[in-house]
């Protein structure tokens, strides 16, 4: 299974729709701030989408976060705002796990995360319409869970 995860598009999605087509992905997982786009990210998928509630997400009835299994990993998906992404991992991190997950999806601040800390992936695709990291690239994640439900993870520019 292949899964495309992207966050804070701001409805500016040429680049999503881009990547949708190069991926051709099973699933896909965005993490907020999509500013009322989420009709056009989700009818152009061809797949089924997952979206979260951003910190710019206003009027909106998206879940706050979500909880789900993808292969043998329990997976909790948030914007991230709310556990202070901003100022580092150590909260998002206790969070996730005394939830018993073994992934958090998250975004926020717009710069790509794919680190594992002791028994947790955290992972942030960055954005796919205003990065901010160094060099500013945009960019996306790719999670392949492969037929014994093991998973590899990527980071990918555009």
């Amino acid at each position: 299974m292949k899964i495309l995860v992207v966050s804070d598009t701001h409805r500016k999605n040429d680049n999503y729709f881009d990547v949708l087509k190069k991926e051709k992905p099973d699933l896909v997982i965005h993490c907020g701030d999509a500013e009322g786009s989420e009709y056009a990210l989700t009818e152009s998928a061809k797949c089924p989408v997952k979206i979260v509630l951003g910190n710019n997400d206003f009027f909106s009835d998206l879940p706050r976060e979500l909880e789900f299994e993808v292969g043998k990993y329990k997976v909790w998906v948030t914007h991230g705002h709310n556990y202070y992404v901003s100022m580092g991992y150590t909260d998002i991190h206790r969070v996730a796990t005394v939830r018993g997950k073994d992934i958090v999806l998250f975004g926020h601040t717009h710069r790509p995360v794919l680190e594992k800390r002791e028994n947790v992936w955290l992972i942030n695709p960055g954005s796919l319409s205003y990065p901010r990291q160094e060099g500013r690239k945009c960019s996306y994640a790719v999670m392949e869970i492969d037929n014994d439900g093991e998973g590899r993870f990527e980071i990918k520019y555009i």
